[in-house]
């Protein structure tokens, strides 16, 4: 068995055929999981931010929502697969800091901010989200397995769960 591929805060990774892709850690942060099951092409973003400042001065595509989303396609698309019918699942954007008294700041929470951007993104493209495990104030661990298309994620407080299988048509959206 390969060892896990590690998709580091503003990276993205696609894998055809085999492996896993795993995003640890992932606090305000979102995780996207793509899946186009017909070719056995994966991929995972790890999001940081809602927007890029500026589009055309962007070191890492995959720091931001808005480029994103396309960036992940664009390199699945490289690898074979079909963007228009993929799969997704998200996961993530928890409010993992309190700033001042609850309600107050709704700016600061970037978790939620991550959230709603991520989910924009995706209607621009036409994708549709199967399965998320998002919001909350713990961080959680995302992993994908290529081969089957199965989701997992894992908190530190709670027991590892198996989010959606995307080959048996499983989605169990949160």
């Amino acid at each position: 068995m390969s060892s896990p591929v590690l998709v580091g805060m503003a990276d993205i990774k696609v894998a055809k055929g085999t492996g896993t892709l795993t995003c640890v850690g992932l606090g305000s942060c979102i995780g996207i999981c793509a899946f186009d099951s017909s070719q056995g092409i994966a991929g995972l973003a790890h999001i940081m931010l809602p927007e890029a400042f500026d589009k055309n001065h962007v070191d890492k595509l995959g720091k931001f929502a808005d480029t994103g989303v396309p960036e992940l396609l664009r390199q699945m698309a490289e690898l074979g697969a079909n963007t228009r019918r993929l799969q997704i699942a998200i996961v993530g954007g928890a409010q993992v800091f309190k700033f001042g008294t609850p309600g107050t700041a709704p700016k600061m929470d970037i978790g939620a901010r991550n959230i709603e951007a991520v989910q924009k993104a995706l209607r621009d493209v036409n994708l549709q989200i199967q399965a998320k495990d998002v919001g909350g104030n713990l961080g959680r661990t995302v992993t994908l397995d290529v081969a089957t298309g199965t989701v997992k994620v894992r908190t530190v407080s709670k027991a590892e769960i198996v989010l959606c299988n995307f080959k048996g048509a499983m989605p169990l959206a949160a």
